[in-house]
């Protein structure tokens, strides 16, 4: 008789699955109309996404099965289970222009994933990501829905152009090659090399907390609007330097040919 053999991965696996799981039991009670239930579970599925990761580097565990299965995971998750929301919360109104709509959080969440999947080169911890990491794009839906939508129930002009333009940006920079910083960790070494980021992602907390959730539409909107800035400031320094590189070679050739 052949004994089981239980792997290290197992466990974060299983993490993985719990994951799937709250993302599951998020569809079924925003279908149920229970939209802050709903959230509060997809905020559970983030929680047991970063433990997997953790417990998977612990415990010298990482695989690309486990990785493959994170994606997954985090396409119900952070992508099927917002865009639901989104759904449930505003867009059922438009009909089928609606479903169209909500839906594109997970189209552009799964088509990151893939893209992020076939460029995966390494399972080590990265500093920087290519495009928002669908996670912090399920959580800049999330606050919004939560914290600001509701408040703008008086002013419905506003209310529809913020919920599209929140939907629409957040799809956009998950798909983009805009780099976003990954989550800053708890070492002497990153916060020598990433002060400015390390010190934004302390006070984001402590402020989050302090206004009990309110505040965490603003710092993911500061987070996005900040990797645009720095984004498009990287752009413009490379077409400088590729305008004096042209510049260089072109005195280069006229001096060649008076020579």
């Amino acid at each position: 008789m052949k004994k089981l053999r239980v792997t290290r991965s197992l466990v974060p696996n299983l993490l993985t699955l719990v994951n799937l799981f709250c993302g599951f039991a998020s569809i079924v009670y925003s279908s149920q109309g229970l939209i802050e239930k709903s959230t509060f579970f997809i905020l559970i599925a983030a929680i047991f996404d970063l433990l997997d990761g953790f417990a998977a580097r612990l415990i010298k565990a990482a695989s690309e099965f486990g990785a493959e299965l994170d994606s997954l995971c985090d396409v119900v998750s952070f992508g099927v289970a917002p865009s639901f929301i989104l759904y449930q919360s505003y867009f059922y109104q438009y009909n089928e222009l609606g479903i169209l709509l909500s839906s594109f959080p997970a189209l552009a969440g799964a088509s990151r994933l893939a893209r992020f999947n076939i460029q995966l080169v390494s399972l080590e911890d990265k500093k920087y990501f290519t495009g928002l990491p669908i996670p912090a794009g399920a959580l800049t839906i999330l606050s919004y829905v939560i914290f600001i939508h509701k408040e703008l129930n008086q002013y419905q002009t506003y209310q529809s152009i913020a919920i599209f333009i929140i939907t629409i940006l957040t799809s956009l920079v998950m798909v983009s090659t805009i780099k976003f910083n990954n989550m800053p960790r708890p070492t002497k070494q990153y916060f020598k090399e990433n002060p400015f980021f390390s010190i934004f992602a302390l006070i984001s907390i402590v402020v989050s907390i302090i206004t009990k959730g309110k505040a965490v539409f603003l710092v993911m909107m500061i987070y996005i609007i900040f990797s645009i800035i720095k984004h498009l400031f990287i752009i413009y320094n490379h077409s400088k330097l590729d305008d004096d590189d042209l510049e260089i070679e072109d005195s280069d050739d006229s001096e060649s040919v008076i020579n």
